[in-house]
């Protein structure tokens, strides 16, 4: 009675020590550094943004209005290959995240059974056990041998308890990872959505360049027909047919080139979409693509912290680097493991479930604290307080390197709308130019080559407005991405 309250005692002083050692945990917990952020965005104070809905809050289906593009990009969300590899590597970080929840509790084998047999000297079983030893026939007898047999079945446990919360620690790293996943999976789910839109837009831009050239084809098809009458009539040389036909071939030229380009950009879309080549159907208005609309602000620079995909990303790898220090200290520090075992065992088959002659059982309890280790714990755990200053480098980088992305958007967008109205307006200068020409040499007031450099400068104006509008779609794409949307 007293040996059974004298372990009952034990128990409960070390249940003490063990629920006080408990509550202990060295390291730091997180703490989000002081990040350089503007009150605005430079360019901010522009007229053409509002102040009402954030742009990177709208979703990417409100953000864009073709119906063709957004089923392109639902396709592409779908059955990209990327995609599908970020989710799977999702997967594989829940996984090892739930698992770790399970290192709170203890270990458990079971041995179902297991048997084993000793050969010995006569001298080594001396004493009250040697009844137990069993003569191997006569050679043994002349040699004095005798074996012994142990046979058993048994269930054994061990169980780490979790001093200096390394557990815990280790359960904070493993989240921070599992959430940076989810970051890269949203990186690459805007990455896919920005690039299927400039796919997208750049199809748009090449079929409106095919019509250009085409039309200009057909306008130098009638100078050509007019400048031949006048060759005819002898009122000009053959050179005005030469170079007339030139300029009606470099229009022509563009045609095929144009065609291959779209060939291979169908191709470049419908791989993101992780589909075989084939042809794209699509909208033939450059109107009304997305919202672009005064009642669309910016937001606060704050925003783009809680929005960018790679700006959290980042705080999370700060956040595991944080963890990983602490797990790193705690390693330096003492170790606490229980561990015992449950079963039968005994040296003849015939008593092996013998109860309770043949029970098995214990417990142990282990206190250990490294003391030299060649400087390795020390050396681990500076290692990891460095790279998590790197990681907070890293955070404030990525931080920065938005805040001026924004900023160079907002400018790019806003330039390229005036660049858009000075090329709409020289298109509409170019246009009536060859009108004139036409007329003068007509009436015999302008050259040939004054036709020729009007048409020229025609068709320039005409694709340079294309390029500007598709630049200018980019830009704003790349804007919306920029303050953090699309992975919503």
């Amino acid at each position: 009675m007293k040996n059974i309250r004298k372990y009952i005692s034990a128990l409960c002083v070390a249940a003490g020590l063990i629920i006080l050692m408990n509550a202990c945990k060295v390291g730091k917990d997180y703490v989000q550094p002081k990040l350089k952020l503007p009150n605005t965005f430079r360019g901010d104070t522009l007229d053409y943004f509002g102040d009402t809905s954030s742009m990177g809050l709208i979703h990417w289906k409100s953000f864009f209005h073709d119906p063709t593009l957004k089923l392109l990009i639902d396709s592409a969300l779908a059955n990209n290959f990327e995609m599908k590899t970020a989710l799977l590597n999702l997967q594989i970080s829940t996984r090892v995240l739930a698992q770790n929840k399970s290192n709170y509790l203890p270990s458990v084998n079971a041995t179902i059974a297991n048997g084993s047999r000793t050969w010995r000297s006569r001298d080594f079983g001396s004493g009250p056990l040697t009844k137990y030893y069993e003569r191997k026939g006569e050679k043994a007898r002349e040699n004095m041998f005798v074996y012994q047999s142990q046979f058993g079945s048994d269930i054994s446990f061990s169980w780490e308890i979790d001093i200096w919360k390394k557990i815990s620690s280790k359960q904070e790293q493993l989240l921070a990872e599992y959430l940076d996943t989810q970051e890269a999976k949203n990186a690459i789910r805007t990455n896919i959505i920005t690039a299927v839109a400039k796919g997208y837009f750049n199809l748009l831009m090449l079929d409106a360049k095919i019509e250009v050239a085409k039309r200009n084809v057909q306008l130098n098809d009638s100078t050509l027909r007019m400048i031949k009458l006048q060759y005819n009539a002898g009122e000009i040389t053959a050179l005005a047919i030469q170079q007339t036909e030139s300029q009606r071939l470099l229009a022509a030229s563009l045609v095929p080139e144009l065609e291959k380009q779209i060939v291979i950009q169908e191709n470049a879309l419908q791989t993101l979409t992780g589909r075989l080549p084939d042809s794209i159907r699509r909208g033939t208005s450059y109107e009304h693509l997305f919202a672009e609309s005064k009642d669309i602000s910016l937001g606060s620079p704050i925003e783009i912290v809680r929005n960018r995909p790679d700006i959290r990303s980042a705080e999370f790898q700060l956040m595991a680097a944080n963890a990983n220090a602490n797990i790193q200290q705690a390693m330096r520090y003492p170790s606490l493991n229980i561990g015992g075992v449950l079963g039968v065992n005994a040296m003849l088959p015939r008593n092996w479930f013998n109860i309770p002659g043949a029970l098995l059982g214990g417990i142990t309890g282990n206190l250990t604290t490294p003391i030299f280790k060649n400087k390795t714990l020390k050396t681990q755990y500076e290692v990891a307080r460095l790279e998590r200053d790197k990681a907070e480098i890293l955070l404030q980088q990525k931080v920065v390197e938005a805040v001026a992305e924004v900023s160079n958007a907002v400018v790019t967008v806003d330039k390229q709308r005036e660049q858009l109205e000075l090329a709409r307006q020289r298109v509409d200068n170019a246009h009536l130019a060859v009108k004139n020409a036409n007329l003068l040499f007509k009436s015999g007031y302008a050259t040939y080559l004054e036709v020729i450099t009007a048409q020229s400068n025609a068709l320039d104006s005409d694709l340079d407005l294309v390029e500007l509008r598709q630049q200018h779609l980019d830009g704003f794409v790349d804007l919306y991405r920029s303050l953090g949307g699309g992975w919503r």
